[in-house]
Parts: C-alpha cells; structure tokens; sequence
C-alpha cells in the first residue's frame, strides 16, 4: 500500500506538471496535493499509529469516520427507541414540552408490549379528569425535628455543580425554578452567585470536598456553613454519601480547570489541584452521622437537612437505620440515586457496573424505612433517568415522595447529547467553562423553556394519576403498576417488591431478603466488623479484614 501510494502521489505531480504546459491554471491543483504528500510523507515515518505506517493518508479516514459516527447515528440512523442514554423518543418529547410544540403520539406506540420488562399503570373504569386548576401537588418535607419545612414540588432539577454547568446554565435553570415553583439542588460544587441571582430556591448538597464550607485543610467549618445555610435561598440541606453515576470514587477538581472564581466560591486555593475523597472526615460510623445531621439542622436554623446516595452494600443502608433508632435522629429526606444515574465524567467501569439501580435501590430503601418505622417521617426522593410523566409515577408508586432530574433538566435547556461533556467543548453551552460557547445559552429563553418542560411534565404525571381514579401522588401505591416478567406472565409491582408491615425490622419479623442485611449491620460501623455469607448451614460470619 505504501509502495502504491508513492506511486501515486508522483504520478499526481508529473501529471500536474505537464498539464500545466498546457493549461497554467492546473498548477493550483499543487496547494491540495502537495500537502497531502507532506501528510503521506508524516505518516510513513511516524512511529505513533501502525495503521498510517502501513496505509499513509488513507489510514487517518479511520479516524474521520470515528469522529463522524455518533453524529451520523444519532440524525440519520438512529430509530426512535434507540439511543443512550436518553432515547429519541424522550429527547423529543422533552423538546416538544419546553419548546411547547405539539407533544401528542400519533399512530400508536412504538415500544414492544411484549418485551420482557415492559410496565404499565392500570387505569381505573372511575377515571377522574384532571383540570389545571386542581391543586398542584406538592410535598411537605420536613421531619419531627425541623422547625422550617419546605414545601416540594414532585419534580425538581438535580444536582448539578457551577464548574460542571456553565455560569448561564446555572442561571437558566434557578430562574426556571423561581418561574416553577420547584428547587435546584446546587451540586456539591457550592453556591455559587450564578445559583442566588433569580432567588429560586436551592438544596445545598455538601460533598465530601466540604465546598463553600470548609477550613483550609478541607475539613468541615461550622461558621462557613451557617454563613450560607441561613440564606433565604437554601431551603434545604443534603449530605452527598455517593451518587449513582460513580459512587465510592471521589473526585479531582485539576488546577487548570480551578479558575479563582471557582476557587473562591469553593474555599479552596486557586491553580491547585483539589481532591474530594471517597468518604467524609466530618463522621465516621453511622451515629457521628445521625449527630452531623443534627448539627446542620441546628446551624441552618431548623431547615430540613437529608443526605443522598447510591445503594451498594445493603448492609449498610441498614446501619444508618439502626444508627437512626438508637440516636432518635433522623434525617428529614433521603435521596436515592441510581446506579444509571449521569454525570460529566466518570470511568466506564463505574457508570456501567458499580451501584444499584434505581428501581431496586427505591423500593430497598422504601421498605428499609417502613421495616423500621421510619418511613413516616422521612420522605424519599427519586434520581436517575426521569424524563417523563410514567417515570415520575413509577418512582412515586414504587415509594418515594419526589424525583429529581438532571439530564431531562439539560435537555429541555437545550442539550443535543453530543457526548463531549468531559472535554469542556459543549456544543450547546450547557456543560462547558468556555466562555465563547456560554454566551450563545440565552438565559431568559432557556429558563422560560426548562420551566415549561416542568409543567408540562407534572401536568402528563397528574393525568396518568387521574387516570388510575386517583388525586393525590400520595394516593400511588405499587399494585398500580404492572411488569412482564415474561412472554406469557405479568406480575404487578406488589407481588414483585412485596410490601412490608411498618416496624417489622424492629421485632424481627422481616422477610429473608433482608436477614443478611440485619445480621451483617452495626449502628457504629458503615462497614460491615463482619461479613455474612449465605452457606449450606445458612447464613454464616466471616471476618471482616479492613486493612
């Protein structure tokens, strides 16, 4: 091939060269041939990619084709059930309700009710009708111990840092949530000025960096805290544990992207390369927690403080309740986010094959919470992959009291899902720093937009609600819902996650799903002092080597 292609390009010369006798315009052709010889000649003595070695110039139309794929597959090829990790079908529906175009199905659906996996909602023949001017559903958050409830709305933006999202983004989507009459949970990268500009309101989420309210050394700093806390803007606090799209990893912030305006919004020093941990320095077992939670309460002058996480040892999750019982603390809101829950970058590894799905993460919690009696004091909040009315109603039916959305939020503020999240070069303005690419995000257009995805969406959940004869989201419970388990049986949600009796973890009375759970768990130790394993004699101690 590289014998061929010498040949080539002499040839190309000679021919130019002796046309031009004839007619001198042909020499232009030289500025197109020349450098691509010089490109030939590159390839054929790099050392770095075999494929141009051995095929000079033509190798690189590998790279031109890998560059061209995703936009070639997602516009031209792409059916409207394909594509990762939003759908067409949802990308569109979304577009359709900010942009508030037709939103209506024509001809039928196109998923295959045949499939294993496949849900519906039952619909009751007592349908009711839904009408704007019923009362919007909302939920109280706030527990025995808080002194300022919020009330929620069903559906809010997720946690989504200033540094992640562009300045304009950030804008866009808290003016949306003042335009709503839902939250904006800041992410862990702080409050930024950009998230207090519109006065929507705001859940502060404190990772384990301690953003915004830490010493110099990056441990927790109580007067930082109350600094912010106490602003009318934060309505509540959450303590980020994990989040789904890459629990237990931590994060780096590198110096080049630590600009001084980030660093000041994060207490941290400008140009230098700062590390969120896995774990949290401020407690170390399940009731220095319990009484960190109190403590936020108490410094945030009474406002509901929760934490979220991604299920993973399920043992563990059990000794935050048990940690909750002994103390009499509890958290006023839990989120859960599923292992399929989004993020700018994390390792394939971790968005593919580390947490716990959403589905069996909630109705886990959920039933955690009722074993102990705790459910009817802390609500429960849903996060990975809402786009829709029929996901926020499963999650409701299933168990939690609100959802929380991230990517279907990006969406509706004009996200085309290019991919290029971690390369700072967001087409759309949305997940960038480039100032260049921020300014072309209108923020009064894109809020008025995200705005009216919220409302539209809340408005298709209360239809589907409303269909099932019911008024209220409280109202949802799991024989509502309906799952084929295969191609000639269905079970409803409450023969597949069966319900337990409130306190019955409390007495010993739960199911043998979670007796290794219980066995395994300690209120003074997230990690497990000893494993339990299922064996031929049943359920059995290991040791539990933490070096």
């Amino acid at each position: 091939m590289r014998v061929t292609l010498v040949k080539l390009a002499i040839l190309s010369v000679v021919m130019v060269v002796l046309l031009g006798w004839i007619w001198p315009n042909a020499y232009w052709a030289l500025i197109v041939i020349l450098p691509l010889i010089g490109v030939g000649i590159y390839d054929f003595f790099q050392t770095r990619h075999t494929l141009w070695r051995n095929f000079p110039l033509v190798g690189r139309g590998r790279w031109l084709m890998e560059f061209f794929r995703p936009f070639l597959r997602q516009y031209f090829f792409e059916s409207e059930t394909d594509g990762t990790p939003i759908n067409r079908m949802y990308r569109t529906v979304i577009y359709q309700r900010a942009k508030g175009n037709l939103d209506s199905n024509p001809y039928g659906t196109k998923l295959d009710t045949q499939r294993v996996g496949y849900e519906w909602i039952g619909h009751s023949i007592a349908a009711k009708h839904h009408e704007d001017y019923h009362k919007e559903a909302r939920v109280m958050v706030g527990g025995p111990d808080c002194t300022q409830p919020y009330s929620a709305a069903i559906l809010n933006i997720s946690a989504m840092s200033f540094g992640a999202l562009s300045n304009n983004a950030i804008r866009a989507l808290n003016k949306a949530a003042k335009i709503g009459g839902f939250y904006h949970n800041t992410g862990e990268g702080s409050v930024s000025p950009y998230h207090l500009e519109h006065g929507g309101d705001l859940v502060w989420q404190i990772g384990t960096g301690y953003f915004g309210c830490r010493t110099e050394d990056g441990h927790f700093c109580a007067e930082n805290f109350q600094k912010v806390a106490r602003q009318d803007s934060i309505k509540m606090i959450e303590i980020k544990l994990s989040q789904g799209a890459k629990p237990g990893h931590g994060g780096i912030l590198p110096a080049d992207k630590n600009t001084p305006e980030i660093a000041r919004i994060r207490l941290v020093e400008p140009g230098t390369q700062v590390n969120s941990p896995p774990g949290h320095s401020a407690f170390s077992t399940p009731i220095e927690m319990m009484h960190f939670i109190k403590q936020l309460r108490e410094l945030s002058g009474g406002k509901p403080v929760g934490f979220k996480l991604c299920i993973g040892r399920t043992s563990e999750f059990v000794a935050l309740c048990k940690a909750m019982i002994e103390t009499g603390i509890k958290p006023d809101f839990i989120t859960v986010d599923g292992g399929e829950g989004g993020t700018g970058a994390a390792p394939l590894e971790y968005s593919n094959s580390v947490g716990m799905p959403l589905r069996e993460a909630l109705s886990f919690v959920c039933d955690v919470l009722v074993g102990f009696d705790l459910k009817k004091d802390i609500r429960v909040i849903a996060s990975g992959k809402v786009f829709a009315g029929f996901h926020v109603v499963k999650n409701l039916a299933i168990g939690a009291d609100i959802c929380n959305s991230a990517r279907g939020m990006m969406v509706a503020l004009g996200c085309v899902q290019s991919l290029m999240c971690n390369t700072n070069r967001c087409p759309t303005g949305v997940a960038t720093q480039d100032p260049k690419l921020a300014r072309g995000l209108v923020v009064e257009d894109k809020a008025e937009r995200v705005a009216r995805f919220h409302q539209e969406t809340v408005k298709a959940s209360m239809e589907i609600i409303a269909s099932a004869g019911l008024r209220h989201t409280s109202q949802l419970n799991r024989s509502h819902l309906f799952r084929r388990i295969s191609e000639t049986e269905v079970r409803r949600f409450d023969e597949i996650y069966l319900n337990l009796t409130p306190g019955s973890m409390l007495n010993g009375d739960s199911p043998p799903k979670f007796k290794q759970a219980l066995h395994e768990s300690s209120a003074d130790s997230f990690y497990p002092k000893h494993y339990v394993e299922e064996t031929e004699q049943g359920l059995q101690k290991t040791n539990s080597d933490r070096t």
